[in-house]
C-alpha cells in the first residue's frame, strides 16, 4: 500500500494552491524548532534515508540549526513570477518539439511504397513494424525521462534527449539495411518521448492557477494530435522521391527544434531553489543553507522500488487511473489503427496516390480544432459559474469530464461513419468528412481525462501520466499490426463496427466518474494520502508564517524600545534645566 511506502518529494514550495511563500533568506529560521518541520524530519527519519546535504554536517537535525530558503513574495525567479512572454516560450518550445516527435511517429505510414521497395519487404507485419517499434519507445521513455527532469531539471533532460533524437533521426534517414533502420527508430521512439513526459510538469512549473494550467496542457495535448495527422501528409508526398527524403524533412525539422530548446531557461522551482542555496553557501560559507529538495533527497534504491514503480501501482490499484488508461489507451490504438486501415479503404476502394491519401487525415485535425474552441468556451463558462458559486462548479468531476462525455459519442458515431460508407457506390468525401467528428472525440477525450487526472492526483500526476503514457503506447504499438488480417477477414465496415462498439463500450467511463467519482477519490489510498500531505504543507505554511511573523513584531518591538530610550536621552538634560 502506498502509504507504506517512504514518503514522495513533498510537492515544490512554489506550487503549493498558488501560495508564494515570503520567507527571506535575511531571516534565517531555525527549521527544527517548527511544527510542520518537526513532522517533517519525522516522516524522513523513520520512513527514508535521506542523503546529506552537501557540505553538511551528518549529525542530526535536532542539533543543526538549518536555514532552509524559499521563493519570496514576486522572486523573479519563481516561474510563477515569470513574464508573459517567457512563459509563453518556455511552453511553444516544448510544444514545438512534441509536435516533432509525433510527426516522425506516423511518418512513416506515408513511405510505405518506396521503402518496401527498396529494402524488398512483402511481409505486411514489417511494414508496420517501423511505426509500431517507435511506439514501443514512448512505452520506455516516460518511466526515465520523469523522474531525471525531477533531479537534474527539465531542460537540460528534454535537450540532451531531443538532441539524441535528432541523431538517430539522422541514422534512420542513412541506415543501410532493414535491421539498423528499426533499431534506429526504436532509439528514437525512445528520445522522442522525452517532451511528452516532461511537458506536463513545465505546465504545472510555470502556471499557479488551474485555468492557466489547463489551457496550456490543452495546447500540449492538441500538438499531440496535430503531430501524427501532418506525418502522413508529409510522407506521402515525399514518397516518389524516395523515403529517405522523409527523414531528411524531419531531421531539419528536428535539428531548428533542438536549437531552439537550447535556450529555453529552467522551470522546475525546486531545483531553481536548490541552486540559489548552492550558490548562497558558496558566498557565506555557511552548509546549513538548504532548499527543500535536498532534505528530500532520495536512495537509489527508494528511486527503484518506490519512484519506478508507482506508475504500475496506480494503474492496478487505483480506479481512475486504470479506467482512463483503458479509454485513452483504446482511442490511440484506434488512430494508429487507421494509419494502417486508411490506405486500405482510400488507396483500395477509391484509387488515391500515397499523398491523396494523406490529405485525408486533414479533417481530423480541423475536427480538433473545434475540440479546442469548445475547450477555451467550457473553461470560460465554468470559472463564471465557479465565481458564482455555483455548487456544481466546485465538484472536482465536473471541471473536465462534462467534456469526455460530449466527446465519447462522436467519437462512436465517426467510427461507424466512415466504415459503413466507405464503398465504390458512395463519394469519397462522405468518409473523408468522418474525420471530423473523430478529431473532436480524440482531442477532447485526452484533454479532459488527462486533466481530471492530474487535478486528481496533483503531486502524483508525473506517475499517473508515466502509466497513461505507457498503457496508450502499448496499445498502439501491438493493435495495429491486427489491421490488415482484421479488415481482410471482416471487411472494411465491420472491422469498423468493432472498433466503434469498444468505444461505446468505453464512453460510459466519464458518467461513471462523475456519478461516483467523490467515492472512489475517497477510497483510494493515493488521493487520501494527498490530502493528508496537502493539509500537512497548509499547516506547516502556517507556521512558518507565525514564526516569521513574530520574528517580525519582535523586531518592530526592539526598535520601538530603542527609539524611546533615544528620547529619554535627549529630554533629559532640558528637565535638569
Amino acid at each position: 500500500m502506498e502509504s507504506a511506502q517512504p514518503a514522495e518529494p513533498r510537492a515544490p514550495p512554489h506550487d503549493r494552491s498558488g501560495a508564494e511563500l515570503e520567507i527571506s533568506k535575511n531571516v534565517p529560521q531555525d527549521y527544527t524548532t517548527m511544527n510542520g518541520a518537526k513532522a517533517f524530519d519525522e516522516k524522513h527519519g523513520s520512513k527514508e534515508e535521506v542523503s546529506n546535504p552537501p557540505s553538511a554536517p551528518s549529525s542530526s537535525s535536532n542539533s543543526v540549526q538549518r536555514t532552509i530558503i524559499y521563493f519570496e513574495k514576486n522572486d523573479p525567479t519563481n516561474p510563477y513570477n515569470w513574464s508573459t512572454l517567457k512563459k509563453s516560450y518556455c511552453l511553444l518550445v516544448p510544444v514545438s518539439t512534441v509536435m516533432n516527435s509525433t510527426i516522425s511517429s506516423s511518418l512513416t505510414a506515408g513511405i510505405t511504397p518506396s521503402f518496401s521497395n527498396y529494402f524488398h519487404i512483402t511481409e505486411q507485419a514489417e511494414l508496420v513494424l517501423p511505426t509500431s517499434i517507435f511506439l514501443v519507445g514512448y512505452i520506455v521513455g516516460p518511466l526515465l525521462f520523469g523522474p531525471l527532469s525531477e533531479s537534474y531539471g527539465r531542460r537540460v533532460v528534454m535537450f540532451v534527449a531531443f538532441a539524441l533524437f535528432t541523431v538517430f533521426t539522422l541514422a534512420c534517414a542513412v541506415a543501410p539495411t532493414y535491421a539498423s533502420y528499426i533499431v534506429f527508430r526504436l532509439l528514437a521512439g525512445i528520445f522522442a518521448s522525452c517532451p511528452i513526459a516532461v511537458l506536463g510538469g513545465v505546465c504545472a512549473d510555470i502556471y499557479a492557477d488551474a485555468v492557466s494550467r489547463g489551457r496550456a496542457m490543452a495546447l500540449f495535448m492538441a500538438g499531440t494530435t496535430f503531430g501524427p495527422v501532418l506525418g502522413p501528409i508529409i510522407g506521402g508526398y515525399l514518397d516518389p522521391v524516395g523515403w529517405r527524403w522523409a527523414f531528411w524533412v524531419a531531421l531539419i525539422l528536428a535539428g531548428v527544434t533542438t536549437f531552439v530548446l537550447a535556450f529555453i531557461p529552467e522551470t522546475y522551482g525546486p531545483l531553481i531553489l536548490k541552486w540559489k542555496a548552492q550558490k548562497l553557501r558558496k558566498e557565506t560559507g555557511d552548509p546549513n543553507i538548504l532548499a527543500p529538495l535536498e532534505l528530500e533527497e532520495k536512495s537509489m534504491m527508494h528511486i527503484f522500488t518506490v519512484v519506478l514503480t508507482r506508475p504500475i501501482r496506480m494503474i492496478c490499484f487505483e480506479a481512475i487511473v486504470l479506467f482512463s488508461c483503458l479509454y485513452l489507451a483504446l482511442v490511440y490504438a484506434i488512430f494508429y489503427i487507421f494509419l494502417q486501415s486508411y490506405p486500405i479503404i482510400y488507396i483500395n476502394t477509391y484509387g488515391f496516390t500515397m499523398g491523396e491519401e494523406g490529405l485525408t487525415f486533414l479533417p481530423i485535425a480541423i475536427g480538433a480544432c473545434f475540440a479546442c474552441g469548445l475547450y477555451l468556451l467550457y473553461d470560460g463558462f465554468l470559472l463564471r459559474a465557479q465565481k458564482q458559486n455555483k455548487p456544481w462548479a466546485h465538484r472536482e468531476e465536473y471541471r473536465r469530464l462534462p467534456l469526455a462525455s460530449i466527446a465519447g459519442p462522436f467519437l462512436v458515431v465517426a467510427i461507424f461513419w466512415v466504415g459503413w460508407s466507405a464503398r465504390p457506390d458512395v463519394h469519397w468525401i462522405v468518409p473523408v468528412l468522418a474525420g471530423l467528428p473523430f478529431g473532436f472525440g480524440y482531442l477532447l477525450i485526452f484533454m479532459a481525462l488527462l486533466n481530471y487526472v492530474v487535478d486528481a492526483y496533483e503531486i502524483f500526476a508525473a506517475s499517473a501520466m508515466a502509466a497513461s503514457s505507457t498503457s496508450r503506447s502499448m496499445f498502439g504499438a501491438v493493435l495495429p499490426f491486427a489491421t490488415r488480417p482484421m479488415y481482410d477477414k471482416l471487411g472494411v465496415a465491420w472491422a469498423c463496427s468493432v472498433l466503434g462498439f469498444l468505444s461505446l463500450a468505453m464512453c460510459v467511463i466519464p458518467f461513471v466518474f462523475i456519478s461516483y467519482g467523490e467515492q472512489i477519490r475517497a477510497r483510494s489510498q493515493f488521493c487520501q494520502q494527498l490530502k493528508r500531505r496537502k493539509a500537512e504543507q497548509e499547516a506547516e505554511e502556517q507556521e512558518r508564517y507565525r514564526v516569521h511573523d513574530a520574528r517580525q513584531a519582535e523586531a518592530g518591538m526592539r526598535g520601538i524600545q530603542r527609539v524611546k530610550s533615544s528620547d529619554a536621552e535627549i529630554d533629559t538634560p532640558e528637565l535638569a534645566v
